[in-house]
């Protein structure tokens, strides 16, 4: 390897639908992806390829996923772009909006592809009705055959919920996966060559050390959580960021690129309001089944 092997890390998009109002849309996610995005085909060397880990829309809709697609297409990136999905995409509207699909719509979206030697793994952690993440079995079986298919490769993981820090607290199991899949994708992952594991959902870049193995997480397009607030609730700050990901013989280096902001609030609720908003959330969700 005579240069570092690039690639990019975009998470938490949350494209809207130019033709649908949504007073959930915090701010211009449209310009502050294309901003990226410009960002992105200014780099030299260009990436291997860009990872997109979910929230790619705020609201799911097969026009949102369009206007994604439309976003990606007119920035010409000759750049191959790696989906997984969170917890604001639905399958069916990704399937239709952005791939085409028209059959088998509510499967989850798990895909691998080897890039230049790198062998990059994505898992769709979206739970239907959830804000937290889960990974079905069907998924687990597959990414045992896939980790035992390139032994010998280097391994990215792309997963929109990042695994749970803190296993003796369930009540955050909103921001992560459950603590029960998080376990089984410890022990799965426990010996193979995994250079990391890139995430979204939190939105503040952040990077642990879980299990040995590098979890990345980053801002996003939408808004930037004030980590100073988190003892009280969840304050949203207007900013965006990208990370850009090196490969080299020792490992994984990752290197933050925000945007510039006014970091002005856009949003804010406490824990108590956020409980009372999972309760009406989930029972929401419960009723359209």
């Amino acid at each position: 390897m005579t240069e570092p092997y690039t690639f990019v890390h975009l998470t938490d998009l949350h494209i809207g639908n130019p033709d649908i109002v949504d007073d959930h849309l915090f701010s211009d996610t449209t310009a502050n992806l294309k901003a990226l995005l410009a960002d992105v085909k200014a780099l030299v060397p260009q990436p291997k390829f860009i990872v997109a880990t979910g929230d790619l829309t705020n609201q799911g809709d097969e026009g949102s996923y369009r206007n994604l697609k439309t976003i990606l297409t007119e920035a010409a990136l000759d750049i191959p772009v790696i989906f997984a999905l969170g917890n604001h995409d639905k399958r069916e509207g990704f399937y239709a909006g952005m791939l085409g699909q028209t059959e088998n719509l509510a499967a989850p979206y798990f895909h691998a592809q080897v890039i230049d030697g790198v062998h990059v793994i994505a898992l769709d952690s979206s739970a239907p009705g959830k804000i937290g993440g889960s990974i079905e079995p069907e998924q687990f079986e597959w990414l045992e055959a896939e980790l035992n298919a390139h032994p010998d490769l280097p391994k990215l993981i792309a997963v929109h919920h990042a695994p749970a820090l803190d296993e003796d607290r369930p009540d955050t199991e909103w921001e992560s996966l459950t603590i029960a899949d998080s376990l089984k994708l410890r022990d799965m992952l426990k010996g193979k060559n995994v250079l990391g594991i890139l995430s979204g959902h939190i939105h503040f870049d952040r990077v642990t050390n879980w299990y040995g193995i590098p979890v990345v997480v980053g801002i996003g397009t939408h808004a930037a959580t004030d980590v100073t607030y988190l003892h009280e609730g969840m304050r949203m700050l207007a900013g965006a960021s990208l990370a850009i990901g090196q490969v080299r013989p020792s490992g994984l280096t990752i290197s933050f690129v925000p945007q510039p902001s006014d970091r002005r609030e856009l949003h804010s609720f406490t824990f108590a309001d956020m409980a009372e908003m999972l309760k009406k959330y989930e029972a929401a969700n419960v009723a359209a089944e």
